[in-house]
């Protein structure tokens, strides 16, 4: 009872945290310039953009079945791509619930939820790594673009908000210590044996990278996943008149600033995603507010809605059709 209050309650913040970031982000819009940018919107460009964003999705499952093989060689494409699909469908509607849902989808009699999990966080490691690079690419090679923007609207608030670096310095202590204490104590009592065991299959999960026989090849994979994120938001800046200027630096940048405000904890990043990108899109570009909400309203809803789609179609497949979340299917 308890835990479901909690749940309640978390849900509800979340909820309530997306709440006061759309009104934020929509507070102020002229909704008649905002419908006359929508329709002068050249469609082509959109066309481009789900193929991108497709194939994101094609390189993060290719990426995570190589995580997983080392592991267990009977997982197949097919089954990773549709667990994929459903987590991602199920993180629009309840945030951080995506990497649960498809890890419980690729548990199996040999493979515990733990160690899985451990892949998933070892994805994740290699996504937060990602999202630094691009930021420190795209600024390498046009800081006369960005540099500005980057020490007025992202240095300078870090740099007075140390506190929150502090923090998580803080927590990752505790976490080692936490893990330190779990190892010198499962002997001694059935809990921490417990624990031990779920921590050794997490780092199992974890340590998966060393066991890949074509780590190239991953490399390939998370360099591609991230160009098409790239791509992703070049695809929509050209495709607004007003932004049509725009290079692949500029897409490469709003990529990184799109992912940052997609760590953001509300339900399918709505609002913290819109608020982040219509200020950083006037801050770079001068645009009107009109303008960079609509560059984030097509990016976020379109994407939304390929991961709709695809999501809803991995369950039919997976857990209607074949009745199993556990059974194999080859693409």
């Amino acid at each position: 009872m308890k835990k479901n209050l909690l749940n309640i309650l978390k849900y509800m913040l979340s909820f309530g945290l997306a709440g006061v970031l759309v009104y934020l982000a929509f507070r102020g819009i002229n909704w008649h310039e905002f419908f006359i940018g929508l329709k002068a919107t050249r469609w082509g460009w959109i066309v481009l953009f789900c193929i991108a964003g497709y194939l994101a999705l094609v390189f993060r499952a290719l990426r995570w079945t190589q995580l997983v093989h080392p592991l267990d060689n009977s997982i197949h494409y097919g089954r990773v791509w549709d667990a994929n699909n459903i987590g991602g469908m199920a993180s629009i509607a309840l945030p951080g619930s995506g990497d649960l849902i498809r890890t419980a989808l690729l548990t199996t009699a040999k493979l515990p939820y733990e160690t899985i999990f451990g892949t998933v966080i070892m994805e994740r490691a290699w996504d937060i790594l990602a999202i630094v690079l691009m930021f420190v690419i795209s600024l390498v090679f046009a800081w006369g673009r960005f540099g500005g923007f980057f020490v007025d609207n992202i240095w300078h608030p870090l740099q007075s908000h140390a506190i929150i670096l502090w923090g998580l310095g803080a927590l990752l202590a505790l976490a080692v210590i936490s893990i330190v204490l779990v190892r010198k104590l499962r002997d001694r009592s059935k809990f921490f044996g417990k624990l031990n065991d779920m921590l050794e299959g997490f780092l199992i999960g974890f340590k998966t990278f060393a066991l890949i026989k074509n780590k190239v090849l991953f490399l390939v994979y998370s360099v591609m996943i991230w160009v098409m994120y790239m791509l992703m938001s070049f695809f929509v800046l050209k495709s607004i008149p007003d932004l049509s200027g725009a290079i692949l630096a500029d897409g490469l940048f709003v990529a990184s600033l799109g992912n940052v405000a997609s760590l953001v904890p509300v339900p399918g990043g709505i609002g913290a995603y819109h608020y982040l990108l219509k200020v950083s899109l006037m801050g770079l570009y001068g645009t009107t507010e009109e303008i960079g909400l609509l560059f984030a309203t097509l990016c976020h809803e379109l994407h939304a809605v390929l991961v709709i789609v695809l999501g809803v179609w991995s369950y039919v497949m997976r857990i209607v059709i074949l009745g199993n979340g556990n059974a194999s299917r080859k693409n």
